[in-house]
């Protein structure tokens, strides 16, 4: 039997009818077809799945949908202003730190996170953020300089 769920996504609210095993990956990409969260691992382990849930990353594959009522969930899709791409995003174009593009969503959900905790983030705090986030291409030093281009271009200092 479904249950009826209420959850703000990118700023636009929604009801939905939700199985009780429904997990907000399979939500966000089946039901409102927002298919930048990538759906990876499935148990938690890739951080492909990463969405801002009231701000926080979490792996929206370990987040039952049912959890989200009530809340407010950032996606890939929800971070651009229009044709403008946020400071983060517009560093992983800059940065060539996209390669596959598989982790990216996740990767920079996770940088905006930790942005939004600590603005100006060490090298190793950046490197900490993202670790539960796996990249098969292995451009691990790339998404790094990315983010911390984002860190410089937000606080006023040119990369």
């Amino acid at each position: 039997m479904k249950q009826l769920i209420n959850i703000n996504v990118n700023g636009t609210s929604y009801e939905l009818a939700v199985k009780p095993n429904a997990t907000l990956v399979d939500v966000l990409r089946e039901q409102l077809r927002l298919t930048g969260t990538k759906k990876g691992c499935g148990l938690g382990d890739c951080g492909a799945c990463t969405v801002l849930l009231n701000g926080k990353a979490v792996n929206s594959c370990l987040v039952l949908a049912v959890e989200a009522d009530g809340q407010n969930i950032l996606t890939i899709e929800g971070l651009a202003k229009g044709e403008e791409l946020h400071p983060i995003q517009q560093a992983f174009v800059e940065k060539g730190s996209i390669q596959c593009g598989y982790c990216t969503p996740g990767m920079i959900l996770s940088a905006k996170s930790l942005l939004e905790e600590n603005p100006k983030p060490s090298e190793s705090e950046i490197r900490m953020a993202i670790s539960g986030n796996l990249c098969r291409c292995g451009c691990y030093t790339g998404i790094a300089r990315a983010i911390q281009k984002a860190v410089d271009e937000t606080s006023g200092r040119r990369a």
